[in-house]
This record gives C-alpha cells, sequence and structure tokens, in this order.
C-alpha cells in the first residue's frame, strides 16, 4: 500500500504545492497529489497548476490573510522554478 508520503514522493510537486491544489480545487491531500501527478504529464497542466496557486493568493489577498498570501507566493516562486513551462505561460 503506497502511503501519501510515497505519493508525495513520486508526483514531482512539494507538500506545498500539493496544499494549493488540495485547497483550490477542495479535495484531500491524497487526492491532490494524483491530480498534480496527472497535470505535471499533461500538456496544459503545468499551467494549470500554476494558475490554482495565482488563485490561491488572491483570494487569501481578499481574506486578509498576509502570511498566508506570503507563504502562496513563496509557493509559487518554487513552482515556476522547478517546472519552467509555469514561466512560459
Amino acid at each position: 500500500m503506497l502511503s501519501y508520503e510515497d505519493c508525495v514522493g513520486m508526483c514531482e510537486l512539494s507538500e506545498e504545492e500539493i496544499q494549493a491544489i488540495s485547497q483550490h480545487e477542495h479535495i484531500p491531500a491524497i487526492v491532490a497529489a494524483a491530480l498534480g501527478y496527472y497535470l505535471c504529464h499533461n500538456e496544459d497542466g503545468v499551467p494549470m497548476i500554476k494558475a490554482m496557486i495565482v488563485d490561491d493568493i488572491a483570494m487569501a489577498e481578499k481574506s486578509g490573510k498576509p502570511e498566508e498570501v506570503l507563504k502562496l507566493k513563496a509557493v509559487l516562486r518554487h513552482f515556476v522554478t522547478t517546472h519552467p513551462l509555469a514561466a512560459s505561460k
């Protein structure tokens, strides 16, 4: 049986990136890991993940959560750095 940690290790995303997908899609983290893996291997998937993180930042700003905004901006920076296709779209 695969653990959550196994899924994180296989999906090419950090735990924080998985949490951003989970938050955006309102799904459990393990499901977000599977979705993230799928999107990382789909032509339009990497820009979709970037858009999710950007949406999460906007929601945190709108909700007046400055610490969450800073955390998500760091997540976005890491994602763009580790997934070059995110920077191009």
